[in-house]
């Protein structure tokens, strides 16, 4: 792509996204979803297909209609396959941390999804489970939920990305490159893989857009590569409601061996949206002033563990807890951490079904010719600390009507032992973090 519509694209996330919120904050995460296809064999140099897609587009947002014609039964399926990839994950090692952004792998396979055929696009669907959506719902929904869910208020931050990265000897169908431009408003970039800067370009971009909290995606460019696809999400939120530092103090955290560890913690009280059954404990706590995005904590009780509630943990079981959180008064003591995660999918996602993407035997011909997956990779980052905005008030998420009862008793909620996390948005229902904390950092 020529230089000056990566320089409008640069000027326009600045624009938008520019906006300092201070020093203070109290969750800083970025998932990074990277998609290397390769080519099965020898691939076309006529470079005409790619530059056509690369003329000027106006910068229109996603249309009135997509917004009105949202269909959540995307987010449903984007949850069932949420939860179906970490628990994957869960089993290569259920004994360290473990943190992914469900949103972000969902989009970038759903972009590639646009140029998949055959049996691997059938493949595909299953394992994202996609069935009985069309394409255009896809896009479309896809492209309605970036509209939804970014930059809720003044007090989050929240930016979706995405880019494909070309290499400059390979032709593409136009028909795909100007569907991710046109539902995923992704950068589409034409570059010379066999160049030793190529990587610092694409890792440049990466970090941008997630402020400088993952730095670098590729490594090196292997002689077969064709594309990157690549999806961004960073989020950074302040709580509705802030812990005081001076709560703050050492506490012992039991590990999964038997052992303890001392571990700063934040404490709070106050009135928060609460679930307790005779598994666990969980609780909401909100960000910024209208609360559309919250930091979900499931603690297993102390006859349990967390390895049994992640076993049980599905999309049906989430969909039915969410729905009985009620409001309360009560306790909260949280580890505050920090934690990397860096993890190559491409077991998981074959696991699940999706091994064909990955052969000689794969079909992207909607996306060009002679086309495989050749790795799938994921990084996050996450901070939790007591830091945050002081909200006048709360909002409206999670008030409900009642009849007059018996006030419950508050609740005090320790959590000292492995739990289970994720950060939603309460509006669209997404679940865009969800993580296995078994050591706090």
């Amino acid at each position: 792509m020529k230089q000056k519509f990566s320089n409008a694209r640069e000027i326009f996330l600045q624009r938008r996204y520019g906006v300092r919120l201070g020093r203070r904050y109290v969750l800083a995460a970025a998932g990074v979803m990277l998609l290397g296809v390769i080519g099965c064999s020898q691939v076309t140099t006529d470079t005409s297909a790619l530059a056509q897609s690369q003329l000027p587009r106006s910068e229109s947002t996603v249309p009135k209609a997509a917004l009105k014609s949202f269909d959540n039964k995307l987010v449903a399926a984007n949850t069932r396959f949420g939860f179906k990839l970490f628990s994957e994950l869960l089993k290569e090692d259920s004994s360290k941390n473990v943190f992914v952004s469900p949103s972000s792998v969902a989009i970038a396979l759903a972009i590639a999804y646009n140029g998949a055929g055959g049996s691997t696009r059938q493949a595909m669907a299953k394992v994202l489970d996609l069935q009985g959506l069309s394409l255009e719902q896809i896009n479309t929904s896809n492209g309605a939920l970036k509209a939804m869910s970014e930059n809720p208020d003044e007090k989050v931050q929240l930016t979706i990305a995405n880019s494909l990265w070309a290499n400059k000897d390979a032709s593409f169908n136009p028909e795909f490159l100007q569907t991710s431009q046109d539902f995923y408003k992704a950068k589409v970039t034409s570059l010379n893989f066999g160049d030793a800067g190529t990587p610092s370009i694409i890792n440049n971009w990466i970090n941008e857009n997630t402020r400088g909290k993952i730095t670098k995606i590729v490594d090196q460019i292997p002689p077969d590569q064709m594309l990157f696809l690549i999806n961004a999400i960073y989020f950074k939120g302040s709580w509705t409601k802030e812990f005081d530092k001076k709560q703050t103090a050492q506490y012992p955290f039991n590990l999964t061996s038997g052992t303890q560890t001392q571990q700063l913690m934040m404490s709070q009280t106050g009135e928060y949206r609460y679930l307790e059954n005779d598994q666990f404990q969980a609780v909401s706590l909100p960000y910024g002033q209208n609360g559309q995005l919250s930091f979900y904590v499931f603690l297993p009780l102390e006859n349990s563990s967390l390895k049994t509630f992640s076993q049980k943990l599905d999309a049906v079981k989430w969909e039915k807890w969410m729905a009985q959180f009620r409001k309360q008064e009560g306790f909260i003591r949280l580890p505050s951490f920090q934690m990397e995660y860096d993890i190559t999918l491409n077991s998981a996602l074959k696991a699940l079904g999706m091994g064909e993407a990955f052969s000689n035997k794969a079909n992207f011909s909607g996306m060009g010719k002679n086309l495989a997956i050749s790795e799938v990779k994921h990084k996050t980052f996450v901070e939790v600390n007591e830091e945050g905005t002081e909200a006048a008030a709360s909002t409206s998420v999670g008030m409900v009507t009642t009849s007059v009862q018996e006030k419950p008793q508050p609740f005090t909620m320790i959590v000292d032992r492995p739990f289970f996390c994720a950060i939603r948005d309460n509006q669209t229902g997404s679940i865009l973090f969800m993580g296995s904390i078994v050591k706090p950092q």
